[in-house]
């Protein structure tokens, strides 16, 4: 049997630096072939090249047996191959089932037909979602089944997956493999990019591993471990440090309350919830989408206001605050790190140095209240060796870097802003394990160094690995708080549902 696609010695450079290297890659018809590495390592420049995002430097794609060079993604669409990008491709300002018929509309459409033909594909895939909402209102998660809904629904030949499993929970994760299993059947081949080793293991073929854009290895799956894995992505063993048991002796004792919330309510997500931070102490929550678990703590960094009557109290360092926007938040010392970097972290066009620079304008913290290049360049170069920022320079476009990396600079322009309470939501998302290593290095280190920490995971083992306490929120409350000690994943994910 022929691949459908080969690609031969294909590399991509971005001025003058390889993103990827003389890459052999072929898939074969009605395979998973999973592509690993680290954030970095090019596997997204692969599958971009694939999908005719963007065009090699040197080497050819051979596309059902002839050499193709796709100009753009609507081409390769046409021919049949669809990607679903890890930041998403949708237009905000239309509703799901316009984006879902985005560029195969007929001449004539009836709008109701529309969005009952939308409805049925979406319940088709377990996907629950309003065809006739606005994109702009929708969260992570449904954004992205709106994105797999949208590539299934052209019936490619190809279909590309970057971190498509991210934001979804186990449930729709189930849903997600079984599509997956249905598309394999009807012969569809499927590049699956993620972080997720136990899914790749799990759902795929054959696995490709690439590291500083280089193919470090390929093969069956039977035939890699995770650790084999691992050690194939990073050049040496890292699983042990990651998602230990905590021990009693390992958790630090709580400092100081710095925040101490009270019947907090915001609209139908966020429901009379009560619960209060300490400084020096990683506080984890839990909880599955929908249950409020950002939205409560948005309210908390000022990003969305709080019910004007009988929407609680919010009390800093026993003064009660509220606050209208995140700025005033920000100067009190309250940093949000958003789970959506795309949409909120970051400024895609502006470099690493600017983007930096500009936590530190918004904070009020910059000497003279004027931009000094100066200022920015040494500021850049000091947070890039700290979190250690992969970039050919700090001049490089955000929009540029690895997902990884961009998290690295959201990250950083919070905490340039030397806050006193860092709220991290996701932090490792569409994250690599060497570089998740790194982050929780970081987030430990705050702590350590007196700091009130707050983490959201919808991630279980991050959850338990990191917090020194552990809150649980369901139907816009905080319902549970364990301790390590007490905290299995049966205890916490049975407070998240029942």
């Amino acid at each position: 049997m022929d691949p459908i696609i080969r690609m031969e010695k294909i590399t991509k450079a971005y001025r003058g630096v390889p993103a990827v290297r003389d890459a052999d890659f072929d898939l074969m018809p009605g395979e998973v072939h999973a592509l690993l590495g680290e954030n970095g390592a090019g596997k997204s420049t692969l599958t971009k090249m694939m999908a005719g995002a963007v065009a090699p430097t040197s080497g050819r794609m051979l596309f059902k047996g002839r050499e193709t060079v796709f100009a753009s993604p609507s081409q390769a669409l046409d021919a049949g191959v669809a990607m679903v990008f890890q930041e998403t491709s949708l237009v905000p300002s239309m509703t799901v089932a316009q984006n879902l018929y985005l560029g195969a509309e007929k001449p004539l459409n009836r709008l109701r037909g529309i969005y009952i033909s939308a409805q049925q594909f979406l319940q088709s895939l377990n996907f629950p979602v309003d065809p006739a909402a606005m994109v702009e209102t929708l969260g992570a998660a449904k954004k992205q089944m709106v994105e797999i809904a949208r590539a299934v629904h052209h019936n490619a030949a190809v279909i590309i997956f970057d971190e498509p499993t991210a934001t979804l929970t186990p449930e729709e994760k189930r849903h997600f493999f079984a599509l997956i299993r249905r598309l394999k059947a009807r012969g569809v081949s499927i590049v699956f990019i993620s972080h997720a080793l136990e899914e790749a293991l799990a759902i795929s073929d054959r696995i490709t591993i690439l590291r500083d854009g280089e193919i470090v290895a390929s093969g069956p799956t039977p035939g890699f471990t995770r650790d084999s894995i691992i050690a194939a992505m990073v050049g040496r063993a890292l699983s042990g440090q990651l998602y230990r048991e905590r021990t009693e002796a390992g958790v630090r004792p709580a400092g100081r309350k710095i925040l101490s919330v009270q019947d907090l309510s915001q609209g139908a997500m966020v429901r009379n919830t009560s619960f209060s931070i300490f400084e020096g102490q990683i506080t984890g929550v839990f909880g599955l989408i929908g249950s409020g678990r950002t939205e409560t703590f948005k309210v908390v960094a000022g990003i969305t206001k709080r019910d004007f009557l009988r929407g609680g109290s919010v009390v800093l360092d026993g003064r009660p605050v509220r606050y209208i926007v995140p700025r005033t938040a920000v100067k009190d010392g309250i940093v949000y790190v958003t789970e959506d970097r795309k949409a909120e972290g970051f400024f895609e066009t502006m470099s690493i140095a600017e983007n930096l620079y500009s936590g530190l304008l918004a904070s009020g913290h910059n000497r003279a209240w004027l931009v000094s290049r100066a200022e920015m360049a040494g500021l850049a170069a000091d947070w890039s060796r700290r979190l250690n920022i992969r970039a050919i320079n700090d001049n490089a476009r955000v929009v540029e870097l690895s997902g990884g990396n961009q998290q690295k600079v959201v990250i950083g322009k919070g905490l340039i802003q030397k806050p006193r309470l860092v709220i991290f939501d996701e932090p490792t998302r569409g994250v690599d394990v060497g570089a998740i290593a790194e982050i929780h290095e970081l987030i430990n280190r705050l702590a350590d160094e007196g700091l009130a920490v707050v983490v959201i995971s919808s991630y279980l083992p991050e959850v338990m690995n990191l917090s020194d306490r552990i809150l649980v929120c369901r139907q816009g409350r905080i319902v549970e708080e364990f301790s390590p000690a007490e905290a299995t994943e049966t205890r916490i994910m049975y407070a998240a549902v029942h």
